[in-house]
């Protein structure tokens, strides 16, 4: 399996990033044994300046080294839902350090407390999902719909999104929604009897509508992105079905998708299901892959059931690969076998599929020289995050919203969290 993770070139580490990258490519390997030891020496004096107000976060996407450091200093690796929730709920942290995307950092950052500041090891962390639904090109286009459907619209953004697309939900009466808990978001929706704009994974989307029974002819996916940069005119050319489909429709999907879990087919469940393997999936597939698995959903549902899987058991799970390494490890020590499910060796069934490549820029050094420029107080202004920060994944040009600005988008984005963690907690919203 090709788990997309190398060194990156020195010229693309910040300067002040630089003399730990040189470090850390001149270790003599990349295991465990050798990595680890190299980050505590900059970890724990880290620990030791800030103590309990420091709090290490990851995803469960992040390479097995970072995993591991963080799970050895008490912090938190969880997917995306428990990730934001993670300043807001431990106010006593007032430095929180993430590895994962960066759409994720600022999730935490659009729920923290004023004294709390949200730090990401690598801003140009990004993710191919989110880069086709940037605001710039979703917003024009949610303002057609809003435009031809009024009040009768509201937008559903998945947490893969950057805050100032959560705003857009938070404005339009929507809410924010995980891989895990989409179905509850869109069934309320429904059930307020509104057209759904849902933003930006259309397969998720549609496994969504297909999970709650939708008819599926009345789920609508807007042009690829990727073409125009997302800035078309909403009429009978750009749409399939033309306005009358989008008029008939329940749920609008925008364009995006995950380049991981799209490698995956029908034919890769097959080929484990046929050798006695139980094939869950991540629901960012495709509807077909989706309903030839025994199972799908989030990453914390993958991992719960690794845990409660019996020894003897065989899973092939379709995600990011070095969550799927991770799992394969723990799955030794449980007497549980796990394979990647494109980790076929035969080249007729085409990409073996990858690690996130984007999580993969924070890195070991990353984190090291995060942790360090910490402690001495000269951390680069651009790894702390704000909500509303939009960073180029190239180049690391920031847009910072004006502290107006940001207030405003706070206060929507919030809004569309909140919906979501009423609605997921206690089955009811009030706002």
């Amino acid at each position: 399996m090709n788990i997309c993770q190398t060194d990156l070139p020195l010229d693309w580490y910040q300067e002040e990033f630089k003399p730990y990258a040189e470090e850390y490519q001149a270790l003599p390997d990349r295991r465990p044994g050798t990595v680890l030891p190299w980050l505590d020496r900059y970890a724990q004096p880290a620990l030791d300046h800030f103590g309990d107000a420091l709090l290490l976060v990851a995803h469960f996407y992040m390479g097995g080294e970072i995993v591991k450091l963080v799970e050895r200093y008490g912090g938190a690796v969880s997917d995306s839902y428990q990730l934001a929730l993670q300043a807001a709920r431990n106010p006593h942290k007032k430095v929180i350090v993430e590895s994962a995307v960066h759409f994720m950092a600022e999730s935490i950052a659009i729920l923290a407390h004023e004294d709390q500041s949200v730090w990401i090891t690598n801003p140009k962390a990004g993710c191919t999902m989110e880069m086709l639904a940037k605001d710039y090109m979703v917003e024009p286009v949610a303002e057609q719909l809003v435009e031809r459907y009024g009040d009768d619209l509201l937008v559903v953004a998945y947490m893969n999104t950057g805050g100032r697309i959560k705003a857009l939900a938070g404005r339009t009466g929507g809410a924010v929604c995980t891989s895990s808990n989409a179905p509850k978001i869109v069934d309320w929706a429904r059930k307020k009897g509104k057209k759904i704009l849902f933003v930006p994974d259309q397969h998720l989307g549609r496994n969504t509508a297909a999970k709650l029974g939708m008819d599926l002819s009345k789920v609508v996916a807007l042009p690829d992105p990727q073409l125009g940069r997302g800035g078309f005119k909403v009429d009978d050319r750009t749409v399939a079905g033309g306005l009358a489909a989008l008029d008939r429709s329940e749920m609008i999907l925008w364009g995006s998708f995950c380049g991981v879990h799209t490698v995956f087919s029908p034919a890769h469940v097959q080929y484990w299901k046929e050798r006695g393997y139980t094939v869950l999936v991540h629901p960012e597939s495709k509807l077909e892959v989706v309903q030839a698995a025994d199972g799908s959903g989030s990453t914390n549902f993958l991992w719960e059931a690794l845990m409660k899987a019996a020894p003897g058991s065989k899973l092939a799970i379709g995600t990011e690969g070095h969550f799927v390494r991770n799992a394969r490890e723990q799955g030794r020590l449980r007497g549980v076998e796990v394979v990647h499910l494109a980790d076929i060796p035969d080249p007729s069934y085409g990409s073996m599929g990858c690690g996130c490549a984007t999580m993969s820029r924070n890195d070991p050094p990353h984190l090291a020289g995060m942790l360090d420029l910490l402690r001495k107080g000269k951390p680069p202004a651009i790894n702390r995050v704000y909500a509303g920060d939009v960073v180029d994944e190239e180049s690391g040009a920031l847009d910072r919203l004006k502290a107006e600005e940001r207030r405003e988008l706070v206060h929507n984005a919030r809004l569309s969290l909140q919906r979501m963690i009423d609605i997921t907690e206690t089955g009811t919203t009030s706002c």
